[in-house]
């Protein structure tokens, strides 16, 4: 998680049914912290997809490792 330095403030619309769903999923208690995780999980997913895209074809099982 991002230090409070990181945070910056914003101020928007949110379906509170998407949200409360949200929250319930990712297994916290607060609303600021379920935005904080989706949006983080959201970016590690475009990451995951590129890479997967970028090495479709060419990787054999076991040649690489887990970081």
């Amino acid at each position: 998680m991002p230090t409070a330095a990181g945070l910056k403030r914003k101020s928007f619309f949110v379906d509170t049914r998407a949200l409360r769903r949200a929250r319930k999923a990712l297994g916290v208690a607060t609303e600021a912290e379920a935005v904080r995780r989706a949006i983080e999980r959201v970016a590690e997913m475009e990451a995951f997809w590129r890479f997967m895209t970028r090495t479709r074809g060419r990787l054999k099982p076991g040649s690489f490792r887990r970081p």
